[in-house]
Order: structure tokens, then sequence, then C-alpha cells
């Protein structure tokens, strides 16, 4: 393929489709620190039109990390499906960005598509759009997955209830827990983030969760974020759990740094198909985050779009039930401010849903990076634009344990009504049953967490 291309009187050439692919990018402070970003709009200019000149093929044959080296890239790549990728694979990249926004391209034919593509490939339309492209083009792909219950159905927007607590007290835990369950929040997963990553912590919040979710008869799932193979040793040991939790990176070296393998994920996949609580079969999540592999020097001097991209192809190997970017949590070395977290989290969402797997974004920001609630409230609408499945719900948007902000519980409900959606179906009958929610309309009760101390 050409790599260069003419552009306001100077010729501008790259070296490789993975420089086309960092330079294309939209800024990123993560992009420049690691050396690989355009030096000017100019140059970002002339990558993009080079990029859109490539072809599927282009993009398929020159992974990011080659194929004999990365774990990731062989799961990327066997998953394929050829006769698909023949279908498409002469398509150059502006094309394909044209076949998505069609408005005769349903959600199938993206779901038909997405099955010969690459994670190179979604990442290289994703640069191609603008965020109304990403948002217009993420709504028009509908992905569910069920666990205890069914997420991502049409008419639908969940929540993640997140009680973390700065010393995992069960009493603290249950409070968070009762609070958020009382604003409708909780449809997605009832999951803490453990301070405590002992198998004799996280095994009693698990029970805590399990046996508070008995009592009241909540039909979701629960889950304790620590490290999968904690998280396996408890469940071994006769712990509850619904699924089991793991940050992932888009490449081999960065998932090493996590502890984790492709092969240790199966592992924890099929213990949970035959020791987890879980109806199934989708019972793992995901977290991801742009920037993590730059943050471990596994990055193979690739950008941080195309990396972020690659943990979806290798996400939707294990079948989740849900996967989530993190978009603002690792701070302004990697996305520097409210402009690059919006688009950020555009971006993932988009190439999540394309990729295929259930998609939800940790709307958020550190307390060091030049955001506010604001931003993120902006952020959260555009998502439910998109046809996001879930985010976070942490009271008042603090987490007094990450210490980082992010969307509370107020905000689901407001969102829900701004949009038209509801909690999945099973969720808003308990919310009518318990009496927060009357004909589908909030009551007195709403927010009123003693409903639990009868």
């Amino acid at each position: 393929m050409k790599l260069k291309t003419r552009l306001y009187g100077k010729t501008y050439e790259f070296h490789s489709i993975k420089e086309v692919l960092a330079k294309a990018n939209e800024e990123r402070t993560g992009d420049k620190l690691a050396g690989i970003a355009a030096e000017s709009a100019e140059e970002r200019i002339a990558a993009k039109v080079v990029l859109s000149e490539a072809t599927v093929a282009d993009l398929r044959n020159n992974p990011v990390v080659d194929y004999d080296q990365d774990e990731v890239t062989r799961i990327i790549q066997d998953q394929v499906n050829e006769k698909i990728y023949g279908e498409f694979k002469n398509m150059t990249i502006a094309q394909l960005r044209e076949y998505i926004l069609d408005e005769n391209t349903t959600a199938a034919h993206i779901h038909r598509l997405s099955r010969g593509l690459t994670s190179e490939v979604i990442a290289g339309v994703a640069k191609l759009m603008s965020n109304l492209d990403l948002i217009y083009g993420a709504s028009k792909i509908v992905v569910t997955a069920t666990c205890n219950t069914t997420i991502g159905v049409p008419g639908t927007f969940s929540t993640r209830l997140q009680p973390n607590h700065p010393t995992d007290h069960p009493d603290g835990v249950i409070a968070s827990t009762m609070e958020g369950l009382s604003y409708g929040v909780g449809d997605a997963v009832i999951g803490l983030n453990p301070v405590d990553d002992s198998i004799a912590s996280v095994s009693r919040i698990l029970h805590l969760f399990a046996d508070f979710r008995k009592k009241w008869e909540i039909p979701t799932q629960t889950c304790v974020l620590a490290h999968v193979t904690t998280q396996m040793e408890a469940i071994q040991k006769g712990a509850p759990a619904d699924m089991i939790f793991q940050s992932i990176a888009g490449s081999q070296k960065g998932n090493e740094a996590f502890g984790i393998s492709g092969t240790l994920l199966q592992e924890a996949r099929d213990l949970m198909l035959t020791q987890g609580t879980a109806v199934g079969p989708n019972v793992m999540y995901f977290e991801t985050g742009q920037g993590s592999e730059l943050s471990s020097d596994a990055h193979h001097g690739a950008d941080q779009v195309t990396l972020e991209a690659r943990c979806y192809g290798f996400a939707k190997k294990y079948q989740p039930f849900l996967v989530n970017t993190v978009v603002g949590f690792i701070g302004p070395e990697y996305l520097y401010d409210s402009k690059q977290v919006i688009r950020a989290g555009l971006e993932d969402h988009f190439m999540g849903k394309l990729t295929g797997i259930s998609m939800g974004c940790d709307a958020c920001y550190t307390n060091h990076m030049k955001a506010d609630q604001n931003d993120i409230e902006n952020l959260a609408v555009l998502l439910v634009a998109a046809g996001c499945n879930y985010v976070m719900g942490v009271p008042h948007g603090d987490d007094v344990m990450l210490n980082y902000q992010c969307t509370g519980y107020h905000e689901a409900m407001s969102l829900r009504e701004l949009w038209g959606l509801k909690p999945i179906p099973e969720f808003a009958q308990w919310m009518e049953r318990i009496g927060i929610t009357q004909n589908g309309k909030i009551t007195k009760r709403f927010g009123d967490a003693s409903i639990f101390l009868k």
C-alpha cells in the first residue's frame, strides 16, 4: 500500500501501518509521552488520508504486534471468520466507515461484518470518525449478554453498583449497597473493588453479597473485583460468585504485567461455568483503559486507541457479560483533559460494540486531571445516546477507596428518564415490588435506603 501523501504542498511519508495508525489518532497525551504522536495537525490529517486509503487487508496483514510474538494478536487473528473477511478485505477503511454509517446498514449487517474484522481494522475506522459518527455508529449496534439476567436489551440502560469502602468493612459496604439499590442502581452488577485481595476477605464479601441478594430476591449479578487467581481460589473453596473479573491489556506483555494469560482466563471461565452461581453463559467481567499498556512499557510502539481495540478483540474470546473502559482513571499522563476523555470514551464504546461485546464505560476522572463532574455527566449523556449498555454508580460520584470521581447513584434515573429507558426488566419489576417505583415512575421511597432496614 501507499504510505505517503501530498498535503498542503508537502509530502508526508510514513514507514509502517503502525506509524499511520498512531499518527492518525486524535490528540492523546499518552501517544505524545510515547513519542509516536503526529507532530502537527497537518501530519495528523495526512495520516488520516493514508489510513482512509488503506484496505481492510492492509490492516489485518500488519498487526501492531507480530503474530509469532504476541498471544493477543494470535487470539484476535484466529477468531476471524475467513469467509466474511474475504468479502470485505478489499474495502478501504474510508469505505468501511461509510458502510457502517449508511442508514441501510442494519445491526445484523454490522454483527456479521464484525466477525471478519481484526482489532486494528476496528481501531482504524474509529480514527476516521467524528464524535457524532462514533455515537451514531455505536447506536446502531445491539449487543446482549446473559449472566443471571440479560443486559443490552433495546429500551434498557443499566448500572454497576460500586459500593467500595476504604477498609472493606461489611457494614459500610452494605450501607452503600442499600443506598444504591434504593436509587435503582445495580441491575448490571453489584461489584466491589476490594482493598484486601486475600482469599478470606474476598470470600467474606462474596458471601455478604449473596446473602443480601437472596434475602431481598434481587435479580442481578454480584462480583468482587479482586485478581482473577484470588477469585478462583475463593470459588474453589465454596464462595458464591456470579462472575469472575480481571483487568486486561491489548498485548501479551501487558497481560503478563497484570499476572494473567489467555490460558488462565479460559481456566477461570471454565471454573465459573462449573462452580459459579450464575445461569450464564456469559460469566466474565473485564475492565480496560487507554494507556494501560504504555504504563507497563508493554505498548510495542503502538498507539493507545489501537491497543484498546485489541483489548476488546482479546476479551471477545471469553464471551464476557460485561466489559468497560475505565476511561479517565489512569490520569492526565494518558488523557490530559475532558476533551480527550470524552473522545476516548466514545471511541472505546464504539470499538467494543463493533467488536461484538457487551460494552459499558466508567465515565470518570482523577482529581489531578483537567476535568470536572459536568464533563463526566456530558460523557454519560453522550454514551446513553450511543446505546451504551451500562455506566457506574458510586455514592455521590466520589469513590472513597479508589480516590477518583465517577457517575453517582443519582444520575442513573435521570439518564433513564431523559432517554425513555428502563433497567433490565426483572430488576425494574423488583423496583416495583419493593416500592421504589410505581407504574415505572419513582415514588417517595425512591432513594430511601431505610426500606432495607425493616
